[in-house]
């Protein structure tokens, strides 16, 4: 397999760069690099994307996608993640538009793909529960139809950026009484101002409020908010993970953080030299650095050969590695900081933003994004999923 980019490829790429570089706001890619990005900026910066075509790329044509390649849609999330540019908020972009797009009545998709494109509504994921989060089948939520109505009961956890959400997309028992746990289970779109929901934040262990939970308590939904049919919900959850999985190994980040690593290398004194020149350090750059182009060359040949458009199960290689490498960047990051990593003084806004560090170089932001990392382990499936599937679907074990 050739792994260079054609030419038409590399002009592709180039006019990616031009919109990503020059109509995306500095200040914006800026705060992405420093860990400091907000809920406006994530809206600028799609509503920029969707302006030009760029934010809901693998969407039906129909409704602002582009038919690219599997290579392109590569090339795009590489540059995007190294440009810093804010990603188009997959719960959006990769999660409900598509399966409403898929699955969804004429209706809804008229109502919805539109403004989730623009970001003129902000998606929030409810699927984990309190003993459903790797056995997401488990999930105890119900939806009992009433008339015309679902009325929803129970709790919905680790809702990343929910304080945020204007609408909820949700996994619900609509038949507890199913033989299968993953059978009876429905798809269903919740307006978050609907009275009955009660919104509870976590702090993380960076000073962070990232998730929240949800409890639901007799919460009447119309019937005309769910996807797709009754209790078919666990099909269109495999759907919208497989969808997830894509582009979660971040090499365009990766490739940006160690481009800043070797920067902060080359300007920090030691007692002889600076960290470029002290051996372990080099060679620990040297260890990513292999790592990293290893992890770019299976994307593109994971990229390739997923050319139905379904995830290649493959892609869970990228997931394990990729994830496992940026945690990697982080921890080295914060080592290059040294004392300067240390947090001092506030490390939480009001809206849960981390703010108030000791100074603005960017190691004082090394050990909130060392500790942010380590969600990476158990979101968009844990690694230990990602293993099982890795050992199944790709080894033949």
């Amino acid at each position: 397999m050739d792994l260079e980019y054609t030419p038409e490829e590399q002009r592709f790429r180039d006019e990616l760069r031009t919109v990503f570089y020059e109509k995306v706001p500095a200040e914006i890619r800026e705060r992405v690099v420093r860990g400091q990005i907000s809920r406006e900026d994530i809206v600028a910066s799609q509503r920029i994307l969707h302006e030009h075509g760029l934010a809901v790329p693998h969407w039906p044509t129909q409704w602002g996608g582009k038919k690219w390649t599997a290579t392109q849609q590569n090339i795009y999330a590489s540059e995007l993640q190294r440009a810093a540019v804010p990603t188009p908020l997959a719960f959006n972009v990769s999660m409900v538009g598509p399966i409403i797009a898929e699955f969804g009545s004429q209706e809804q998709k008229e109502k919805f793909l539109p403004a989730t494109a623009n970001l003129d509504i902000w998606w929030s994921q409810g699927f984990s529960e309190p003993e459903a989060g790797s056995d997401l089948a488990g999930l105890k939520t119900t939806a009992i139809r009433d008339g015309d109505e679902y009325v929803i009961n129970g709790q919905k956890t680790w809702t990343t950026l929910g304080q945020y959400g204007d609408w909820m997309f949700l996994l619900a028992r609509t038949n507890p009484g199913a033989e299968r746990k993953q059978q009876g289970i429905s798809f269903i779109l919740v307006d978050m101002k609907t009275p009955g929901i009660e919104r509870r934040p976590i702090k993380l262990i960076d000073g962070s409020v990232e998730v929240n939970e949800f409890f639901f308590d007799d919460v009447r939904v119309p019937v005309s908010n769910l996807v797709g049919e009754e209790n078919k919900g666990w099909t269109y959850a495999k759907f919208l993970l497989g969808n997830e999985r894509n582009g979660i190994a971040q090499v365009g980040t990766s490739q940006r953080v160690f481009a800043e690593l070797v920067d902060a290398a080359k300007e920090t004194d030691v007692e002889e030299g600076t960290l470029a020149d002290d051996p372990d350090f080099r060679s620990r750059l040297h260890t990513a650095k292999m790592r990293l182009l290893a992890l770019e060359a299976t994307q593109l040949r994971v990229a390739g050969a997923s050319a139905d458009g379904k995830p290649d199960p493959a892609s869970s290689l990228l997931k394990l590695e990729g994830t496992r490498l940026l945690q990697s960047l982080t921890a080295l990051r914060l080592d290059a900081g040294g004392t300067d990593s240390v947090l001092v003084g506030d490390t939480e806004g009001t809206d849960g933003t981390p703010v108030g560090l000791s100074s603005e170089h960017a190691a004082s932001t090394a050990a909130l994004q060392y500790l942010n990392m380590r969600k990476l382990s158990i979101f968009g499936g844990s690694n230990e999923i990602q293993r099982g599937v890795i050992a199944k679907a790709v080894l033949g074990l």
